[in-house]
């Protein structure tokens, strides 16, 4: 697994992150040919070395030809255009969420819907490539986590659509709600609805450089020089550093709550909608509260930057006054998963590792329930071939992928 850490020192701006993930070895040519899918007219990337007060960087510039700007667009308008790209891998899941993410904080500072808002600078051609360039930038990079430092947001005000805003401008401090954010004497505005919207929807941790073995390192210039340090955003990508016995540590959010007033069906659906939502996990617990009433104590595992908008969705599900907020570290098996044969078809397992030894091996449930529907059998005898079949493949030293 690639673990990208995002080092925003002075801040993040959408032309940053792509600079930094081109700087840190994205092709160029990779990414043009994405922007061409977008079939925006007059609209091309570039991207070039530069310097910000005396350190090298990558400069990535949206070149758009005198009259093919777009005033703005609606949320609906963009995902089409990303939808028609027919963009491989997770690249338009990731884009789309980023631009949702962004609609919903723009609706909450206008006050109307999401399907309302219309984006001035977001939604202007440069935007849309600065944020599926950058969702392009890591998957051609091979980044499967995405990590973050505390974000500096500047001082001052900015001029945009709207006029003069206070720094951060309304929709980039409701993208940073929940986030960790750092103190820097830069003046400006530092970071950008953009910039915040792409890493507070992609990564799942704000704070310090995590363990990590180092391959890459990029660095993307902002448009402007700055006055007390370079305007720079830097990208460290690595190889997450495995503890002793393989296994490897992050950290997650935990969302609680106690309720007394609750159906088992508002519970269950609670449940199901954080999970759609993001929730990595989910439990519903019987408790004695208070005065001997019978209560349920819902606790939600999650990314921390999800926490904020999984406690509004418990907010809204359960009726609960309060939600107890936390973090707690984590450590995991090394994972893999193996595909193996079974005279049902094929069934992933799942192996979980401790160094050479394999400590728990179990079949996929979503694959053994497809494959036991289709042939009218019962599910732990698909589970069981499953398991069978892998157990033959680990004693068979030309099949064994070292799972012993």
């Amino acid at each position: 697994m690639s673990v990208a850490y995002f080092d925003c020192f002075c801040g993040a701006a959408g032309d940053m992150i792509l600079g930094a993930l081109i700087d840190a070895g994205c092709p160029l040519d990779a990414l043009q040919r994405v922007v061409d899918r977008l079939e925006l007219p007059g609209v091309r990337l570039e991207a070039a070395p530069t310097t910000r007060h005396g350190l090298a960087a990558t400069q990535a510039r949206v070149v758009v030809e005198a009259g093919s700007q777009t005033a703005h667009r609606h949320l609906p308008q963009i995902e089409q255009i990303i939808e028609n790209a027919r963009l491989g891998g997770r690249i338009a899941e990731r884009a789309r969420a980023v631009f949702r993410r962004l609609a919903e904080a723009e609706a909450r500072v206008h006050g109307t819907s999401v399907e309302r808002v219309h984006f001035h600078e977001v939604g202007a051609a440069d935007a849309i490539v600065d944020i599926v360039g950058a969702c392009a930038a890591l998957e051609t990079l091979g980044v499967d986590r995405i990590e973050c430092s505390p974000i500096p947001t500047g001082s001052g005000t900015v001029t945009c659509a709207h006029g003069v805003m206070p720094v951060p401008a309304p929709a980039t401090a409701q993208l940073l709600r929940g986030v960790a954010l750092a103190d820097c004497p830069e003046p400006g505005e530092l970071t950008t609805p953009t910039g915040a919207a792409i890493l507070t929807t992609l990564a799942e941790r704000f704070g310090p450089l995590p363990a990590m073995t180092l391959t890459a390192v990029g660095s993307g210039a902002g448009s402007r020089q700055g006055k007390t340090r370079p305007n720079m955003l830097r990208v460290l990508i690595g190889e997450p550093a495995a503890a002793a016995d393989g296994e490897t540590c992050d950290t997650v959010a935990l969302l609680e709550t106690q309720v007394d007033d609750a159906t088992g069906q508002v519970l269950g659906h609670a449940a199901e909608v954080l999970l759609a939502a993001g929730a990595l996990d989910v439990t519903i617990v019987p408790i004695i509260m208070k005065k001997g009433r019978p209560g349920q104590l819902l606790t939600v595992v999650c990314r921390p930057g999800d926490a904020d908008a999984l406690a509004e969705v418990v907010f809204a599900e359960t009726g609960t006054l309060g939600v107890r907020l936390g973090t707690a570290a984590r450590l995991k098996l090394a994972r893999e998963t193996q595909p193996v044969g079974t005279p049902f078809g094929t069934v992933r397992v799942k192996i979980g590792r401790r160094g050479e030894r394999v400590v728990r091996v179990w079949p996929e449930y979503e694959d053994c329930a497809a494959a036991a529907r289709k042939a009218g059998v019962a599910l732990h005898v698909v589970q069981q071939e499953a398991l069978r079949s892998w157990r033959q493949s680990a004693d068979d030293p030309e099949h064994s992928h070292g799972q012993r």
